[in-house]
This record gives C-alpha cells, sequence and structure tokens, in this order.
C-alpha cells in the first residue's frame, strides 16, 4: 500500500518557478522598503507560550501550534499535571518584533526601522485561501509617536505593491479609538466593546441586518436598533480629523471604513487593511499598537506596523521577468568537466548559467526548462566561441 507523500493539511510545497515567483515578489517588495531606511531583521520561529498567549493576539492566541517540553522538564509536567508545552510557533511576525525590540533596545536605533519576512503559523482548519504556514512580509516603525511613522508605512507599502505589479489596491483607514467610541455609543463599553468589534467584524459577511441582529443577542434590542442606525448612514460620514493628514497626502490611495475592526487585540490607534477587487480577502494590514513593546519592557514605546500577505498578491500577479536570462550549457559524455566549470564560471556575470550532460533528446529536456525560465541554449565548443541560440 502507497505512503501517504504529500505536505501536511493546510502547508503546500512550491516547485521551482512558483518559489522563484514568490522569492521576487518578496524580494521587490525589500528593495522599496530598503531604499527607505528600514533594515531587515531577522527572529526565532518560536516564541514562549506564555508571550504568545499574552491576551493581546485576538483568536490568533487559539490558534498556536504548541511545542511541548522536552526530557525532565516533560516528564516533571506529566508527573504533577502542568502545562506540557512552553513554547509555540508565531502566529505572526508582530508579537516576535516586539520581544525582540525589548530584549535588543540598547543595541538598537533611538527609531527602530524593520523589515521582517518569514513564516507564520496558525493551527486552523484549512480552506480555500486560509493556510496553516504561510509567509508575511513586514515593514514596522517603533520610538515614533509621531504621524510621520503612519505616512512612511502608506508611502513604502504603496511603493513596494507597485513594484510587484498589483494594480487597483485600495487601504482602508480607520482608528481604534474612534471605533471604541462609535461602540460606546450604541451602548457597549468596557470589556464588552471587543465582542461588538467581533460582531462588526462580520459586516462584509453578513450584511447590516446580520451584525444588527447578532448585537442584538449579545446586547438587546436597543443596540441592535442603533447599530443598524449607524451602519446604515456610514457611507455618509466624514473623514474624522484625526485621519485628514492622511487622507490629504494619499487620498486616490485609501478608503475611509468607520467599521474596520482589524482583528488583534493589540491595536491602539490607526488601523489598515489593504483591499483589492480581484480578492475576496485582504492583501495587508496593519495598523499602531502603542502598548504592546511595554507588555514586555515595562515602559511603553510608540509602534506601528503594516503587512503584505504574500501568498494572496501571488495570486494577483503574473511572475516578474527575471533580468538576468537563463542559459543551459549541454556537455558531452567525452569533454572534460572541468572545462564545462570554466565556461560556466565566465557567463555568469550576464546568465544564470546551468550545466546539463547532453541527453540523445536535446528538444525534450529543452523544453522542459524552458518551462523553468531558460531562454537560451548552447554546447559546450572543445575551443572557439560558444553559439548561443534561443531556446525555440
Amino acid at each position: 500500500m502507497a505512503q501517504q507523500i504529500n505536505a501536511p493539511r493546510g502547508m503546500r510545497d512550491f516547485l521551482p518557478v512558483e518559489k522563484a515567483k514568490r522569492e521576487k515578489l518578496i524580494q521587490l517588495a525589500k528593495e522599496q522598503y530598503l531604499a527607505r531606511g528600514f533594515q531587515e531583521i531577522e527572529t526565532p520561529v518560536l516564541e514562549d507560550i506564555s508571550r504568545l498567549q499574552s491576551g493581546q493576539g485576538g483568536d490568533n492566541e487559539k490558534l498556536v501550534f504548541k511545542v511541548q517540553k522536552r526530557g525532565e522538564e516533560f516528564a516533571q509536567a506529566l508527573q504533577d499535571g502542568s502545562e506540557l508545552a512552553d513554547l509555540g510557533l508565531r502566529f505572526d511576525l508582530t508579537v516576535p518584533l516586539t520581544r525582540y525590540y525589548a530584549s535588543n533596545q540598547g543595541k538598537l536605533p533611538r527609531v527602530l526601522k524593520a523589515i521582517q519576512t518569514g513564516p507564520v503559523f496558525r493551527a486552523e482548519r484549512p480552506q480555500k485561501g486560509r493556510y496553516r504556514q504561510f509567509i508575511q512580509c513586514d515593514i514596522d516603525i517603533i520610538g515614533d509617536d509621531s504621524m510621520l511613522a503612519e505616512f512612511e508605512l502608506i508611502s513604502a507599502s504603496l511603493a513596494a505593491l507597485e513594484a510587484m505589479g498589483v494594480q487597483g489596491a485600495k487601504i482602508r483607514v480607520n482608528h481604534r479609538e474612534l471605533l471604541t467610541q462609535s461602540i460606546a455609543q450604541l451602548g457597549v463599553s468596557g470589556p464588552d466593546a471587543l465582542s461588538a468589534m467581533i460582531s462588526i467584524d462580520k459586516l462584509d459577511k453578513v450584511g447590516i441586518d446580520g451584525v444588527s441582529a447578532e448585537l442584538g443577542e449579545k446586547f438587546g434590542a436597543e443596540v441592535a436598533g442603533k447599530a443598524s442606525e449607524w451602519l446604515s448612514g456610514i457611507e455618509k460620514l466624514e473623514i474624522p480629523e484625526v485621519l485628514r493628514p492622511l487622507f490629504d497626502a494619499f487620498s486616490d490611495a485609501l478608503r475611509y471604513d468607520p467599521t474596520l475592526v482589524r482583528g488583534m487585540g493589540y491595536y491602539t490607534g490607526t488601523i489598515f487593511e489593504i483591499e483589492h477587487p480581484d480578492s475576496s480577502s485582504s492583501i495587508g494590514g496593519g495598523g499602531r499598537y502603542d502598548g504592546m513593546v511595554g507588555k514586555w519592557l515595562g515602559t511603553d514605546v510608540p509602534a506601528v506596523g503594516i503587512s503584505l500577505g504574500i501568498e494572496r498578491i501571488v495570486d494577483l500577479v503574473a511572475s516578474p521577468k527575471d533580468s538576468t536570462p537563463g542559459l543551459v550549457l549541454l556537455v558531452s559524455e567525452d569533454q572534460p568537466i572541468e572545462r564545462a566549470l570554466e565556461v560556466q564560471r565566465s557567463l555568469i556575470s550576464s546568465w544564470r548559467v546551468r550545466l546539463d550532460r547532453k541527453p540523445k533528446n536535446v528538444k525534450a529536456l529543452l523544453g522542459e526548462l524552458s518551462e523553468q525560465g531558460f531562454t537560451h541554449f548552447a554546447f559546450l565548443p572543445d575551443s572557439g566561441e560558444l553559439d548561443i541560440k534561443p531556446i525555440a
């Protein structure tokens, strides 16, 4: 009986062309960020379980892949019935970033402008567009409480999307304090506000009537009535003064959405979500999280960030063309390998050069490699210049 050889559910293998496309898109985004003075950092995929479940990650805290204790610690935990896990796989890049800043603050610039890319993990039910492992591409600014930080994040994100070939994206913008005030006016405040936000976040899926009904079940008919009236009039609401500078600068790229929630519990101010007409889900998002670093450091530090969803962007754009053409150099059995390596070294400043033994069916090999992005081929000569030809 054949063994199961597929990747685990919710996780994927990537063929060379797919991997190259993803890496190229990430590279294009990072080039825009680096050009604006952001610096790349790296954090581990594992964090202490207590940090991942500290009450700031929203529903994602329920989706942590836990890692069991090891050796004597595991045996002791079994014996005394305590928690068996001490680590977990990160569910985003923001929680690790704030821990990183708290750990390394003395060695970092006063204002850290960080780039971070890498896999994150969520133990959710796999479905279309949702995976248990996926890549995030984040930029964050820690240490700047002015709106300059939001300006830079929006400008850099729009440039990255343009560089990747994403046209027609809009950034929805709201403010957590304004959202909290609106919910208070419905008659819901304090600890219940987060529950109301969870219901409001479903507006795109269930509509005004669905959200109002759910709020009514939670908080009563009066709240449901006020919610229906508020949601019916949101298109007429003016852009609030606290957000006006952003819209003055990026008016064509932004859309004010007073119902935008963002699921994470750590947001404190401006929040963003990037939408595209050809994607049923957001292709990025983020916001200000001024209270989060202080949870680890003991002193609050202003912070704001935005993340691009590479998995969804990949589906929106064609594969970027590689600026370096690919050449297949075919080597006969009787030709010395040293000669082939020497010619390869002489060409790689202008070409991506792949060495292959010359097969009986050259056409079949070139057909396969053409699908992998190689555009030209040549037979290794015993002497003299190469005769480089395009793969038909």
